[in-house]
């Protein structure tokens, strides 16, 4: 005889907390939209369909004659967030180490580390660049400024999950033999880290390239002044071409960051 399989019960609390998430996002969303007070009228009316038809094509039309001091402009750009990149990726490196758990032993000192780097995550790199500006003045520096305390966060962030992920047998074996700090650090830890130490600052470095693009809005150098004078001048046809260098310079780095980062990890 078969035995009698009991049915499971329904975990009706599970369907419930469901339910209460669903009806949760939908009341997100609701509340979201009603509050932007959207004027569809306006985005649909004659004048803006006017607009697009009377603009949009002249962004296909770019204005190859500007090519050389556009160019000029996002090598100067690329210099700003290589530089930013630089000195986050070694400014991160003490940082992850307060962080990282496995390392130093101390909750406190952890603490204090991960309050640091969240507090420089939260500010976004155009803020930052704002800040600078009004510190040093309207320059590239302030740029580079900006860039290196906005990747400083998020690269220690990973930095220390790195740190934390390593074989700490390595570390044991070196301390048992008799290895002072600073052999452990040198002969057991950076040969762990090191790849991906790289591999994340040179992915930082493809981010950093396109928020340096839009940070000469604001003053901080880079083809983002030129952005700002193509658009008072309703220059589109410039504007078309600045967009056509950006796209084509950052998705070079990026096929060639992927190659190299590919060959580390």
């Amino acid at each position: 005889m078969k035995a009698n399989i009991p049915a499971k019960p329904k975990n009706n609390l599970k369907l419930v907390k469901r339910l209460i998430s669903v009806i949760a996002i939908i009341a997100i969303y609701v509340w979201t939209f009603a509050s932007v007070n959207i004027e569809w009228s306006k985005i649909f009316s004659m004048r803006t369909i006017e607009n697009f038809d009377r603009i949009i094509p002249r962004f296909f039309d770019p204005a190859f004659q500007e090519t050389g001091s556009i160019m000029l402009k996002m090598i100067e750009t690329v210099f700003i967030a290589y530089t930013g990149s630089l000195a986050a990726a070694i400014i991160a490196i003490p940082l992850a180490f307060l962080c990282a758990s496995n390392i130093v032993k101390s909750r406190i000192v952890n603490q204090i580390g991960m309050w640091i780097l969240g507090a420089v995550r939260a500010f976004p790199e155009v803020l930052l660049a704002i800040i600078f500006v009004a510190a040093v003045g309207p320059n590239p520096f302030a740029g580079v400024l900006a860039i290196s305390v906005g990747s400083t966060g998020m690269l220690g962030k990973l930095y220390s999950e790195v740190i934390e992920s390593i074989d700490m047998k390595i570390i044991e074996s070196l301390e048992s033999s008799g290895a002072n700090k600073l052999q452990i650090l040198f002969y057991g830890i950076f040969p762990q880290v090191l790849p991906e130490f790289l591999s994340y600052a040179i992915y930082r470095f493809e981010i950093d390239v396109r928020a340096s693009s839009v940070l000469g809005v604001v003053g901080a150098g880079g083809i983002g002044t030129l952005i700002t004078f193509a658009y008072l001048n309703r220059n589109w046809e410039e504007v078309g071409m600045i967009l056509l260098v950006i796209i084509v310079v950052v998705t070079i780095i990026d096929q060639i960051s992927s190659f190299i980062r590919k060959r580390l990890v």
